[in-house]
């Protein structure tokens, strides 16, 4: 394949795109075209490393959708999203995302040690007034 036709092969291929970034990830929309000059969706996750030299690499995972999929492909994502939103709420609860996580943590007895509180209880109580504040 000459360069005149390797230039004309991405001209057909790359019709319209988005990216939506997200954290150490980034997402890649892509619409591209086929030989025949139909299109298709690629959905593309590039992910950094960075390696303990300050180094780094992107590792990347393709899903190429077709036409005749798009409307099995947004039910099931539709169904799948509302699933989890109903499921735990729209809020983003993970150990990378706050600071604050705690796992769950069941004692012996069953109960989450995490909905408990850390705090001991006094052993006298002070009487604090302003003025000696």
């Amino acid at each position: 394949m000459n360069d005149n036709e390797n230039n004309e092969r991405n001209d057909r291929e790359e019709i319209y795109s988005k990216v939506l970034r997200a954290g150490r990830r980034t997402y890649f929309f892509d619409v591209r075209s086929t030989r025949a000059g139909d299109y298709y969706l690629t959905l593309t996750e590039s992910k950094k490393f960075t390696h303990d030299d300050g180094s780094f690499h992107y590792q990347k995972h393709k899903i190429y959708l077709y036409k005749e999929d798009f409307e099995a492909f947004s039910e099931h994502l539709k169904e799948m999203t509302d699933f989890v939103y109903n499921e735990k709420g729209e809020e983003v609860i993970s150990e990378r995302h706050q600071k604050d996580f705690k796992k769950e943590e069941l004692s012996e007895n069953g109960i989450d040690e995490s909905l408990q509180e850390d705090v001991e209880a006094p052993k006298s109580f002070t009487d604090v007034k302003f003025e000696d504040i």
